[in-house]
Parts: structure tokens; C-alpha cells; sequence
């Protein structure tokens, strides 16, 4: 079957393109072609050789579906020798994405720069949250916690989850094929990680999120995107006009924030150009650009290219932390893929979640400025249907998205949060930390399936809680005179 479609590929896709450009402007076909093998091609290298992953695996669970209609006309290959992998559309549209160290993957879209060096990792201020073997849990109500999370699914498969109270792993499980050093990506939730780049330049007093967000093309105070700050950027209400990242599928090929990722060698230029198309502070809107602007500045502020970021990134975040495998990926001129693009094992994303549910302090140490925890978990104003703060999605608040979608999640909790089910959910009330990382389908990528483990997590904590005092009470016995 796939012969026969493949030899009428190309019509079938430029049929399909024109249909889908009949309702969506002027966006150009070319860079709708290029996202699927472009997605195909940068996903499958930094699968192989950032995770380690089976990459036919990786392919049919994790690429295949939203490729759709696309998908017969996708071939793939991966080359060990060279650490690349190409893929092409349909016979004709071709990708070629290749391995760079510390840098993660890049899709080849004309001449490429040299990759930045390995960083090299200083000592951990943050001890050890577990040892090399995996946690298992011996609470039967964890145990019950993590079957009922990993049980299948109809579109959802959960690769790993991660619970830490206290600094310590109390319970973990990994899919077959996974285990404890996996990186896995975690789409979106770079999004906090660049929040939390943002909180230490803050912190070391090189940038101001009320200021004028610092991108030369709107210098100009005349210009409506001048007022536009680096907490407008953060929050979703930059104004910008530029699509939306609240969904992935095949028909996303068509959005410019899609394209702007998987179709364009330097991002962050695209996303300056976007015109306003409200006053900043006026309207939220969920979209990639502002975060790649954001990647930019925090670029430009430590240095100004790739090997400045790492430096950067690792003796002031990672290391500290103790993370053992992050891979923040790059794009052609060198800004950070900070919207989108960093691998890491859960543990790691467990680690990066303790930051904020400690408020900023590791071992003592304070590496985000006092505040900046429950600015970043305030809620947005025009996102109460969502949920969102400043790079975190939150249930503070008075929202509608918690009482529907959230209701075992307690009110001061928030989370970083990616495409496909990726998940890190601080609950400051409770000291824990709970990572879900894995590939969901369904409605709201499986919010109410994050939201029944918490609240058994939740329950199985009280129970210890309550089982801990009545065995530390003291034994009352009947006096006589």
C-alpha cells in the first residue's frame, strides 16, 4: 500500500497543503513541508543519541501518530557512524539533522557554526535525592499509585514518574526501555527552565522583568511592541501576533510558531518580527515566540553565544542542582531552544522541581531572588480557563481550571507542564514533588490521569502521616491511687 501512495505523494501532499492554506492566510507551503521531516529528523537524533532510545521504537510511539495523513509518505534513517539522522517527505522534502555533544541535535538548514564544547560539571550543591537503584515503593498505597498510573491506556503510555518528599525519592517506576539516567524531553517544560535562567540573572541584578524587554528591533519608542516587557513575555501577554502552541498535531504544520521551531535556523528573529496585535498585559495567549525571545535575551545576557549559555546554565543551575544528563538544545545561531527543547532523566526534572519547592535556596544557597517562586506561580489574568503564571501552570488563584481538571491538586501547588503528558508538580503544602513523564493522546494530555496520581500520592501521605502519630503517641493505662 505505501508504494502505491508514495508514487502519488507529492500530489497528494499539495492537495492536502492547498486545502489547509485555504483557511490559514498567506503562511508559506514550504515551511509547512519542511516541519514533518524537520520534526522527524531532529526528534529521532536527539532520541538516539541524547536518550539513548530504540529510535523504532521511539518513532511509532512518539512520531508516527501526530504525523497522520503525512505519515505513509515518511522515511527515516539513522546513521550511528556519522551521529545524524535524515528524514524525507513524499520522496522529495528532505531533512538532515545531526548530533552535536552538549548541545543536543540541530536540523541542517544551511551553513552551521561550531558546536559549543562539553561543559564541565562542577560539584553538587544539592545532595543526593536517591541512590543509583531504583525506588520501590513498600507503602501499598503508593504501590497502588504507581499500577494505577502506568495500568494501560487507551493514547496514553507513561514512560516514568518520580515521587520525592523531603529532598528523598520515596517511590519511582520507569517503562520498559527506561530507567533511572533516560533522558526523556520534555517539551514545554523548558519553559520553566528558562524561567528559572531568567530568576538567577535577575538575581545577579543583569536584568529587570518590569523593564522594556531588551530586543533592538523595538527600540524605538514609538514602536507598540517598546512596551512590551520581560514579565509580559513570561506570562503569555506580549501582544504579539503569532499563533498559538496549544496543541500539536499534523495541522500545526501551519502555525508560524510551528514553523518557527522546525522550519526556521534562527527563531527568536522570527518571533521579533511578529507584529502587536493587542497592547501588552491586554490578552494571553499561550505561544512559543515569547519564550524564544526570552531564550535570546537570556543569551545575549550571559555572553552572547552557545558556549556562554551552557557555561551559564550549568554552573548556575544545573550543576547546583545536581542534574546528571540535562541536554538544552540550540538552535543554528546559537540562542537556546528554551520553549521547547531540553532533555533530561526524571530524576533530573524532579531535581529542577525541588528549586522552586524550596523556594529559590539549594543547600542553603539562594539562586533565585526571594519572591520569585510565587511570582512565577501567580496567575495570569486572562488565563483562568488554563491556568497559567510566569513560565508555570498553576491552581492559584481564583480559576476555573482547577476546580475542572485539577481538583486533587491543592490550591498552592503549580507545575511545569509539556506536550504529550510531561509533568512536574510541586506541592509546597506537602513537601513533594511528583514527576510524570511519558506520551498521552487524550483530552487535556491526560490532566485528569496527573491529577487522580497526586491526589492518591496525596492520600497514601496522609495516611503514613496518620499511621506515624498514632504509633509515636504515648500509651495512656489507668492510674491507681
Amino acid at each position: 500500500m505505501h508504494r502505491h501512495l508514495a508514487r502519488f505523494g507529492p500530489l497528494i501532499i499539495a492537495a492536502v497543503i492547498a486545502a489547509a492554506m485555504a483557511g490559514c492566510g498567506s503562511l508559506r507551503p514550504d515551511r509547512a513541508l519542511a516541519v514533518a521531516p524537520n520534526l522527524v529528523s531532529h526528534q529521532l537524533c536527539s532520541a538516539v543519541f541524547v536518550a539513548g532510545l530504540d529510535p523504532d521504537a521511539y518513532y511509532r510511539q512518539a512520531l508516527a501518530p501526530d504525523l497522520a495523513m503525512f505519515e505513509p509518505f515518511m522515511r527515516h534513517d539513522v546513521d550511528r557512524a556519522r551521529h545524524e539522522v535524515t528524514a524525507t517527505l513524499a520522496g522529495g522534502f528532505q531533512s538532515r539533522a545531526v548530533y552535536r555533544g552538549a548541545e543536543g541535535c540541530l536540523v541542517v538548514q544551511g551553513p552551521t557554526r561550531q558546536p559549543a564544547a562539553a561543559s564541565l560539571q562542577s560539584p553538587a550543591v544539592l545532595p543526593p535525592i536517591a541512590g543509583p537503584r531504583i525506588v520501590t515503593p513498600t507503602d501499598p498505597a503508593l504501590v497502588a499509585a504507581l499500577d494505577h498510573e502506568f495500568a494501560a491506556r487507551p493514547l496514553s503510555v507513561t514512560n516514568a514518574v518520580v515521587i520525592v518528599r523531603d529532598g528523598r525519592v520515596i517511590a519511582e517506576r520507569y517503562a520498559p526501555g527506561y530507567g533511572v539516567d533516560t533522558p526523556m524531553h520534555g517539551w514545554s517544560m523548558t519553559k520553566s527552565v528558562t524561567n528559572a535562567l531568567l530568576g538567577i540573572l535577575v538575581c545577579e541584578g543583569k536584568i529587570s522583568v518590569n523593564d522594556p524587554a531588551p530586543v533592538a528591533a523595538w527600540s524605538d519608542p514609538r514602536d507598540p511592541r517598546h512596551a512590551i516587557s520581560i514579565d509580559s513575555l513570561m506570562r503569555m501577554t506580549s501582544g504579539l501576533d503569532f499563533g498559538q502552541s496549544m496543541q500539536q498535531n499534523w495541522m500545526t504544520a501551519f502555525d508560524p510558531t510551528t514553523q518557527m521551531v522546525f522550519a526556521s535556523p534562527d527563531m527568536a528573529a522570527v518571533a521579533e518580527r511578529a507584529h502587536a496585535g493587542s497592547r501588552p498585559g491586554a490578552v494571553w495567549r499561550y505561544s512559543n515566540g515569547n519564550t524564544l525571545l526570552l531564550s535570546r535575551i537570556v543569551r545575549d545576557a550571559v555572553g552572547g553565544d552557545a558556549a556562554a549559555v551552557l557555561r551559564f546554565a550549568h554552573a548556575e543551575l544545573f550543576d547546583k542542582l545536581g542534574m546528571s544528563r540535562p541536554t538544552l538544545e540550540f538552535d543554528a545561531v546559537g540562542t537556546p531552544i528554551g520553549a521547547s527543547h531540553m532533555w533530561a532523566p526524571a530524576r533530573d526534572w524532579a531535581r529542577f522541581g525541588m528549586l522552586y519547592l524550596d523556594d529559590g535556596v539549594v543547600g542553603g544557597q539562594r539562586i533565585l531572588p526571594p519572591g520569585w517562586v510565587d511570582f512565577s506561580a501567580r496567575l495570569t489574568p486572562g488565563s483562568e480557563a488554563f491556568g497559567y503564571g510566569a513560565g508555570f501552570w498553576t491552581n492559584r488563584g481564583d480559576q476555573t481550571a482547577a476546580r475542572l481538571h485539577r481538583p486533587h491538586m491543592p490550591a498552592d501547588s503549580f507545575m511545569a507542564r509539556g506536550s504529550l503528558g510531561q509533568y512536574v508538580i510541586v506541592v509546597p503544602s506537602a513537601h513533594l514533588v511528583i514527576v510524570r513523564m511519558g506520551l498521552s493522546r487524550t483530552a487535556f494530555e491526560d490532566i485528569d490521569g496527573v491529577d487522580r496520581l497526586v491526589g492518591e500520592v496525596l492520600a497514601a501521605q496522609a495516611s503514613r502521616s496518620t499511621r506515624l502519630a498514632s504509633s509515636q503517641s504515648p500509651s495512656i493505662s489507668a492510674r491507681s491511687d
